[in-house]
C-alpha cells in the first residue's frame, strides 16, 4: 500500500520539460501534489535526482503568464518521470497556485463536465 503526505490532483496539463535551461521534451502533468508531479513524457536522457525545470501555463488566466518551477527526479518508469519540489529552492506561491487551478480544473474523464483546454502549444 502506497502512502502519500499529500493529496494527489489527477489533470493532463501540457508542459515543457527542460534541463540545463534548455527545453527537452514535452509531457502531460498525470498527477500533482504540493510535494510533486508525475509527468507523462517519452523523455528518458535523465538520471534520478536530476534537477529539471517544469515549464506550464494556465490556460484560462487572462494574462496567460508562463511558469516554471525546479524538480528532482525521483522516479522513473516506462510512461514517464516522478519530480520532486521539496528538494530544490521554488515559489511556493505558484506550486500553490499549480495544485489550487488543478483542483478546479481537473482532466475531463475525471469530471462530469468540460473543463477549460489546456494545451500550451497553440
Amino acid at each position: 500500500m502506497e502512502h502519500r503526505l499529500s493529496k494527489r490532483i489527477t489533470t493532463d496539463l501540457d508542459l515543457l520539460v527542460y534541463k540545463r535551461g534548455m527545453p527537452v521534451a514535452t509531457g502531460k502533468i498525470r498527477d500533482a501534489s504540493r510535494k510533486g508531479l508525475f509527468i507523462v513524457t517519452d523523455y528518458t536522457d535523465v538520471q534520478l535526482n536530476q534537477e529539471l525545470e517544469i515549464e506550464l501555463r494556465f490556460p484560462d488566466c487572462p494574462e496567460q503568464l508562463l511558469r516554471r518551477l525546479r524538480a528532482q527526479v525521483v522516479r522513473k518508469t516506462g510512461q514517464g518521470l516522478g519530480v520532486d519540489f521539496e528538494e530544490v529552492d521554488n515559489d511556493v506561491f505558484t506550486i500553490s497556485s499549480l495544485v489550487n487551478w488543478l483542483q478546479r480544473y481537473r482532466a475531463p474523464e475525471i469530471e462530469d463536465h468540460p473543463s477549460p483546454r489546456r494545451s500550451l502549444m497553440h
